[in-house]
């Protein structure tokens, strides 16, 4: 297998206004897409289905609505199975800036062993509340890391080396998964690289689709940062390993 041979994982849930969109734009720089529609309605699911057809993706339809986290993993291993190397993964949304890809890419192609974090930056599109949660969420990954390698643990735009994404085992499904794997990748010693980019938010009437829940959400990843927090304290008090599975 190449060292270095990426696709782009695009986890969909109700986005058949702008899947169509994304995919093709990010075609333009990386000709293999791996998409995974996470039980979505008729609509989306039709979205996804002609783009199989059409060959611009490769796509897969989990049977039950598991969380972006759960559609990332099941993207990793359907990656894994056609010979890819590393998985950037993009928002179905269309609210990334699909430009900076190349600049992922480049970077993976010169650093396989490293995962490549969006840096990103908002606008005044961005939630007050969604702002204030990044806060806490990089206040407490800091303490759980052990240091400040990792910018932000919440933007999903970001390169995986397959290999060392899955091995972290992580166990988060939802919006609990992006925070928690970088903190695993850090605990299992993979280098982080950080690439500033532009982050929006649409709105309604743009396309735009929140799968974001206020109380579940914000609830999961307060018991991610304790199990974290609990697991580092447990490592640093008896020496015991960080990265175990589950």
């Amino acid at each position: 297998m190449d060292a270095f041979r990426p696709c782009i994982l695009v986890p969909t849930y109700d986005n058949p206004r702008t899947i169509r969109d994304v995919v093709v734009a990010v075609r333009a720089l990386c000709p293999h897409v791996v998409v995974v529609d996470d039980a979505s309605g008729s609509e989306n699911q039709a979205a996804v289905e002609a783009l199989g057809k059409e060959g611009l993706a490769i796509t897969t339809r989990r049977a039950k609505n598991g969380g972006k986290g759960a559609a990332v993993k099941t993207g990793f291993e359907l990656a894994r199975q056609h010979g890819f190397t590393h998985a950037l993964q993009v928002d179905a949304d269309g609210q990334h800036a699909l430009d900076d890809i190349a600049r992922f890419l480049e970077i993976g192609a010169s650093r396989p062993d490293a995962c490549v974090l969006g840096q990103p930056i908002f606008d005044e599109t961005a939630p007050t509340h969604r702002m204030f949660l990044r806060r806490v969420t990089i206040f407490w990954t800091r303490r759980e890391v052990g240091d400040d390698r990792v910018g932000d643990p919440l933007c999903g735009f970001r390169l995986y080396p397959i290999e060392a994404a899955l091995a972290t085992r992580t166990p988060g499904d939802r919006m609990d998964f992006d925070p928690e794997i970088v903190v695993r990748l850090a605990w299992a010693d993979v280098p982080f690289v950080h690439v500033p980019t532009k982050v929006r938010y649409f709105t309604t009437a743009e396309g735009g689709v929140s799968h974001w829940r206020a109380f579940e959400d914000n609830w999961l990843i307060a018991k991610m940062h304790t199990r974290l927090m609990w697991r580092r304290s447990m490592h640093l008090f008896l020496r015991r390993p960080l990265v175990l599975p589950g």
